[in-house]
């Protein structure tokens, strides 16, 4: 299994390679060649420096070129790769204090960072307690030889969404298998462009659209999240060639937002063959505003492939693999009792009807291939029919076996077939994903985190369900608000963080949750600049931020009176 993902640094194509994107408009290329010379001349530097096989190599670099060739090193070299964001949503002592979380369960053998990234990284080893200093990337003069790697090709640390982070142990079996699963679902093809700006450091960036097509020796134009952010029509752009991409939610509206028509003047996006969204839950109203732009430059609404994955699966679990318009759905939130059938109040396809269709609305995730089993399951592990909602429980070759280094998960959980449950006996693992979903007309639907969620007379409210419904009352976006579920004085609780000097809205606020949630949750609105916390994959950090909260750690929060 290991070599199928590394038979390219033996045998590479130095007519294709990655195209990295340069600030300002240009692109740098480097050929496979290149690229496999460099890493196996990196990794000979490695083992000088003590790396074996089996060893953990913790990465702290921005994506460049140093960085792939340095990841690709540590394959060379036998070692397992440990990737860690820059600070990209956390700085100062948040993101040293996260650094120092993976270092002190990741243990590794050696600690790969940039000059630039090395300030923070030694600090973070300190509190650790590592020692030395943060390795610098050099190539020695001879190329290392592909040695015989350990178990684990990746420790995929979770994004810390609801708590500490945890590494997953992602063998090469599973590593494999997945990107299987991508190739086969989204219709790649042998010399299929992809395009991505997604992290290196999460999952959906680094495995769907960074490994998969390097390992198959695809065309990769790869930009940094921060040039999608200041031109996201750049991405766009990359569609005149690419036919593949992947991004949450968010993107596909920020690009509706910030991009205009006449940006993308003479541009033919008919090729554009795939466009997964996932990461998050999928509301309709963001792929439509998408298209809507896109249209008249060629692009079709049956490219949207909406997909489910975690990192506790290696990434990919469901994807929609029919070219078709998307389903959406709107359940009734009363129905949202667990083990309870979920009643569908309305439901389309993707188009213009689409627009405004945020709160309340999900769409479905495609239907979930036969080796990679999904049951719905309710609070007592019994499998529930179509229809009714439940935990969603994952097995196959993808489902990895567990936390590194006895970690364990507050709502994602890990059972081995041993027989402890009834039919799991030479199953594999199952992962119990403490997401809630359930199944409709052959399709899943995913509605959030357990975790994020709130029990009201019996039946569960999503907070980000609640968080589109605040987004349309405040007028704010939907990226300047967070609404945790949090314990309150003898009820139930829920905190609003809202990005916003003021907030006139206050008390519509409220009277919205006093009707969706009933009269017994205490609400709390914290208004200020630059309260949201988020993770390496740009999901809110829920529970963190109350903690800062409730320590007094959050600077300019201010709790608005009822």
């Amino acid at each position: 299994m290991a070599t199928a993902l590394r038979d390219w640094l033996d045998k590479p194509n130095t007519d294709r390679g990655v195209h990295l994107a340069a600030d300002g408009d240009g692109w740098e290329f480097r050929d496979y060649g290149a690229i496999a010379s460099a890493a196996r001349r990196t990794a000979s530097a490695l083992i000088d420096e003590g790396v074996r096989p089996g060893d953990v190599v913790c990465v702290v670099l921005p994506t460049d070129f140093t960085c792939i060739e340095t990841y690709f090193a540590v394959w060379v070299a036998g070692a397992t790769v440990c990737l860690i964001t820059p600070p990209l949503f956390q700085s100062g002592e948040d993101y040293v204090n996260h650094v120092a979380a993976i270092l002190r369960q990741a243990r590794p053998s050696l600690v790969v960072a940039s000059d630039e990234l090395a300030g923070d990284t030694a600090a973070a080893m300190e509190r650790a307690g590592l020692a030395g200093a943060p390795w610098r990337p050099r190539q020695a003069a001879d190329e290392a030889e592909l040695r015989e790697p350990g178990e684990l090709a990746l420790l995929q640390f979770t994004s810390g969404s609801s708590g500490a982070p945890r590494g997953v142990m992602v063998t090469w079996e599973n590593l494999a298998a997945n990107s299987d699963l991508i190739v086969r679902s989204s219709d790649y093809e042998d010399g299929d462009v992809v395009a991505s700006w997604l992290p290196l450091y999460h999952d959906m960036g680094l495995i769907g659209t960074f490994i998969t097509p390097i390992a198959r020796q695809g065309t990769l134009r790869l930009l940094r999240p921060d040039h999608f952010i200041r031109d996201p029509a750049r991405w766009i752009r990359c569609f005149a060639e690419a036919r593949h991409t992947a991004a949450p939610p968010f993107a596909y509206a920020y690009v509706a937002r910030r991009v205009k028509a006449e940006q993308l003047e003479g541009i033919d996006l008919s090729g554009w063959k795939m466009a997964l969204i996932g990461a998050e839950p999928i509301d309709p109203h963001s792929l439509e505003v998408f298209a809507e732009l896109l249209e008249p430059f060629g692009f079709s609404r049956t490219a949207f492939r909406p997909a489910y994955g975690m990192a506790e699966t290696t990434l990919l679990i469901s994807l929609d693999k029919e070219a078709r318009d998307p389903l959406a759905v709107r359940p009734d939130s009363e129905s949202l009792a667990f083990g309870e059938p979920v009643r569908i109040l309305d439901q389309h396809t993707l188009g213009p009807h689409s627009v405004g269709a945020k709160a309340g609305w999900v769409v479905g995730c495609g239907t979930p291939e036969p080796d990679v089993p999904v049951t719905i399951v309710d609070d007592a592990g019994n499998e529930l029919p179509a229809g009714r909602l439940g935990e969603i429980v994952v097995g196959g070759p993808s489902a990895c076996k567990g936390y590194y280094a006895g970690a364990e998960g507050k709502s994602t959980r890990f059972e081995h077939g041993t027989g402890g449950r009834p039919g799991s006996a030479g199953r594999g693992t199952l992962v119990f994903t403490g997401d809630a979903g359930f199944f409709h007309e052959g399709q899943l639907f995913v509605l959030g985190r357990m975790g994020d969620s709130i029990k009201v007379r019996g039946r569960s409210v999503y907070v980000e369900d609640l968080e589109a419904k605040i987004a349309e009352v405040t007028k704010l976006g939907k990226g300047r608000i967070v609404v945790v579920g949090v314990p309150g004085a003898g009820k139930k609780g829920l905190a609003l963080f809202a990005e916003t000097a003021d907030a006139p809205w206050a008390a519509d606020v409220r009277e919205m949750l006093r009707r969706r949630v009933g009269e017994d949750v205490e609400v709390t609105i914290v208004v200020g600049s630059g309260l949201i916390q988020r993770t390496s994959s740009g999901k809110p950090r829920r529970r963190y931020m109350w903690e800062r909260l409730q320590a007094g750690a959050m600077g300019g929060a201010r709790v608005v009176g009822a």
